[in-house]
């Protein structure tokens, strides 16, 4: 087995790491002075830094904000929001969004807020993150810990409602313990690597607290996170453009670990293909599902930690090869994904009329996928109007389940075109009863059974069919639903998928998932009080009351970003 990752602190000699670090490291210089060639600065023109385009980026223009303006009390930057109380009544320190949409919020906003509040986790008196689950009713199991996946909910919350300490805690708290040697059996991951989860042990006898972290040694099928290095960039991002404080990212520990992360995920090997190989299991999908080889969920996150990546780094000599790197395997991973992932009527009728065996660089059937491969289920499912980005593309397989994670992160990123956004939203309001049914929202569709389950699960009884993984409906998804439909200008989709969730979610317990082909029943093995279902709610709520906190978790549109490339005219058969 692994050796126990530990950092105890002993309560007597309370001395945090923050507070002996030298100040120099705190005091980075203005950005404006790593510009290899000046530039005027506009002020009203800042607030559309993430459009800034790649070839800028990689020219040596920096994206970021001056740290000059960084007290935190008045450091909303981008437009000038109202102070209100938070939700269960207690002055926040920081400005509150207001609601713009001029309505009383629901009752179950009240309780979220106090549910969130209960499942905080401290570590040298400071909130660290939030517990996985609060249910007392069943066997901790790991739902006792702070994932770094279930963290980002309730980050991006907290950072809504103006209380920004707790995700500032949690960043550095997670990239030191990425410092930690990680080992499983005798073999030893990447630097890179970042902890699935961690958890704090309170020993009242020796007077300490101790820090105790996963790396996948201790996962369902010992699998390491590939998604945990994304999320924490992503979360960082986040935390920078929420509060105007550039900071954190150009503290030294959170740009190196950025280039750690980075530099498992850009190294060379025998791909042919700019998407990443992943496991079983490395995902928000821990369990064996059939998701090995390019997963969207993952294909999608990691596009998106580049572009987040490439506003975060230093221009310094080592921020710049980085630089270089990520914006080429941005453009051959968008055109990638954006070609040979996309399905839509029109693209599943190719693929129905595909000649196989075909050689050279003329192929149209790259990929050699046999056209009785294609599921029957996907003819009805396809719409006419729609389409989405299909689970897995790998030589001779494609897996048409449809994922949400994936997709909704596709829209946030602009992996998505404008036209393939609108598709995927009108999929889902054509597909409604498949993908939302009485709780939003499904995890993948459709589910698999008989003997394909057999198969592809291990009989697998907590992934049984429309259940969990396996097709199960999972309320945090609501986050991102609303986020994809605010950023493509369709929330009364996102408000019809909330007013159904909360018929039931309080009432419920608020549980992990619902079973299920409609989403009618608690999951059979759902734990209540599920931290990043309460999150996912709040989130999607103050998404709609205040579209402007889209900038949080979304990237507009790259203009110097190739174009979606048409195949050659024999690809219309």
């Amino acid at each position: 087995m692994s050796t126990i990752n530990v950092d105890v602190n002993q309560n007597k000699n309370m001395k945090s790491e923050d507070t002996v670090r030298p100040l120099a490291e705190f005091e980075e210089c203005d950005f404006s002075k790593l510009l290899e060639r000046p530039r005027l600065l506009n002020i009203e023109k800042q607030s559309s830094l993430d459009e800034r385009s790649l070839c800028e980026l990689s020219t040596g223009i920096s994206p970021r904000l001056s740290t000059k303006a960084h007290d935190m009390n008045s450091s909303r930057i981008f437009e000038p929001l109202d102070s209100i109380c938070s939700p269960v009544g207690r002055r926040s320190g920081f400005n509150t969004p207001r609601s713009q949409s001029g309505f009383e919020p629901h009752p179950m906003v009240a309780e979220a807020w106090e549910a969130l509040r209960r499942s905080l986790v401290y570590f040298r008196g400071q909130p660290v993150g939030t517990i996985a689950a609060l249910d007392n009713s069943e066997e901790n199991l790991n739902y006792d810990q702070v994932f770094v996946r279930d963290f980002v909910p309730s980050g991006l919350a907290f950072l809504m409602n103006g209380e920004p300490e707790i995700v500032k805690n949690f960043i550095l708290k997670t990239v030191r313990l990425q410092s930690w040697e990680k080992k499983i059996d005798r073999f030893q991951l990447g630097e890179g690597v970042m902890p699935a989860s961690f958890k704090v042990l309170h020993d009242p006898v020796r007077n300490s607290e101790t820090l105790i972290a996963d790396f996948g040694e201790s996962a369902i099928g010992r699998v390491a996170p590939v998604d945990s290095g994304f999320w924490w960039i992503i979360l960082l991002r986040a935390y920078t453009k929420s509060t105007g404080d550039s900071s954190l990212a150009e503290l030294p520990e959170c740009q190196k670990g950025m280039r750690l992360i980075l530099s498992l995920c850009l190294s060379e090997g025998f791909d042919t293909f700019p998407t990443l190989l992943c496991a079983d299991g490395c995902c928000m999908i821990d369990r064996r599902m059939g998701v090995y080889g390019y997963p969207i969920e993952i294909q999608a996150l990691f596009f998106m930690a580049l572009r987040c990546a490439l506003l975060l780094l230093k221009q310094d000599d080592e921020g710049k090869e980085f630089i270089e790197r990520i914006v080429k395997r941005l453009h051959a991973l968008s055109y990638h994904i954006r070609s040979y992932f996309w399905l839509d009527l029109k693209q599943l009728n190719d693929i129905y009329r595909f000649k196989t065996e075909e050689y050279s660089h003329t192929a149209v059937n790259k990929f050699n996928v046999m056209p009785d491969s294609l599921p029957e289920w996907v003819f009805d499912f396809m719409p006419v109007r729609g389409g989405y980005f299909i689970g897995n593309v790998s030589p001779a397989r494609m897996d048409f389940r449809w994922f949400c994670l994936g997709n909704c992160i596709s829209i946030l990123s602009s992996l998505a075109t404008p036209e393939q956004s609108t598709a995927i939203m009108d999929l889902i309001e054509s597909r409604w009863e498949e993908l939302v049914g009485e709780m939003p929202l499904k995890v993948c569709y459709p589910a698999i059974e008989n003997h394909e389950w057999r198969i592809i699960t291990g009989c697998d009884p907590k992934n049984t069919r429309w259940s969990y993984h396996n097709g199960g409906s999972w309320p945090v998804l609501l986050w991102l639903l609303a986020a994809a439909c605010v950023k493509t200008g369709r929330p009364q989709i996102a408000r019809r998928a909330i007013e159904i969730a909360e018929n039931r979610l309080l009432k419920d317990q608020w549980p992990e998932y619902y079973d299920g082909k409609l989403g009618r029943y608690i999951g059979k093995q759902a734990r209540k009080a599920q931290t990043w279902s309460i999150a996912g709610y709040l989130v999607a709520k103050m998404m709609l009351e205040d579209p402007s906190q889209l900038g949080m978790v979304a990237l507009e549109e790259d203009k110097q970003m190739k174009p979606l490339l048409r195949r050659s005219n024999s690809w219309t058969l």
